[in-house]
């Protein structure tokens, strides 16, 4: 009402280590986020996300992605990118992924034909990221938090455990990687590396290596206190 367009840019003269979000593909989607938008544009050199790099042969626009999952990244992974700003196609994946645990729809199109916004209004090529039903605020802050302190490597019955919506025990810890303290975030992932799940930790590098794979009726006299019965709570964890 004020008739004015607030312009919100991060650039390494403003930007510090601790608040950085480190392109601006993901300070749209968290500005979105706190503005309480419906959805989100992304403007980009490419038309949107294509199942391959947009110049092989018989690259292919995927308009609609209904969830980000391994098979989308993987996508990405492997050079289906736009070399547009800081970011590039990573970046507006992970925007994209803030957004929908948020609620909200996310478009990638291009920007450089003229009126962008009105081609896309018309049907212009674009791929659109539909919003995920009972997104919330906390699981979007969750699984689109930059810094990551540690990872604990997971056995597959772990992983199934969490896919149902359990917390993570002990028991199904392999190895834990990093330095970090009760509540810093953390990554889950199975025994390759691939991250599968994000959240805050209720131990401590140290304490959570010293009870890798052991049952919770074990932890007592491992730690010499009353332990809490889980590396990370299911209210504090988010499926990536």
């Amino acid at each position: 009402g004020a008739g004015a367009v607030p312009v919100i840019n991060e650039n390494d003269s403003v930007a510090t280590e601790e608040i950085r979000f480190g392109d601006n593909d993901r300070l749209a989607a968290r500005v979105a986020q706190a503005a309480g938008a419906s959805g989100v544009i992304l403007l980009s050199d490419v038309d949107g996300l294509f199942d391959r790099a947009p110049h092989l042969p018989g690259a292919t626009l995927l308009p609609t992605i209904a969830k980000i999952d391994g098979r989308v990244r993987v996508m990405v992974a492997e050079g289906s990118s736009s070399g547009m700003g800081s970011g590039g196609m990573a970046s507006k994946l992970d925007a994209a992924d803030i957004a929908a645990r948020a609620g909200i729809g996310l478009v990638i199109a291009s920007g450089l034909r003229d009126h962008p916004l009105a081609a896309l209004e018309t049907g212009g090529p674009s791929t659109f990221f539909a919003p995920r039903d009972g997104g919330s605020a906390r699981k979007s802050w969750l699984g689109g938090r930059l810094t990551v302190k540690g990872r604990i490597r997971v056995d597959a019955g772990a992983i199934k455990a969490l896919s149902s919506g359990s917390s993570l025990l002990p028991a199904g810890a392999l190895s834990v990687e990093g330095e970090f303290k009760r509540g810093d975030v953390i990554d889950i992932s199975d025994d390759d590396g691939v991250a599968v799940a994000r959240g805050l930790s209720e131990y401590d590098a140290v304490d959570a290596a010293r009870i890798c794979g052991h049952r919770s009726s074990e932890l007592a006299d491992i730690l010499g206190t009353v332990p809490r019965s889980v590396l990370v709570h299911r209210d504090q964890l988010v499926l990536l």
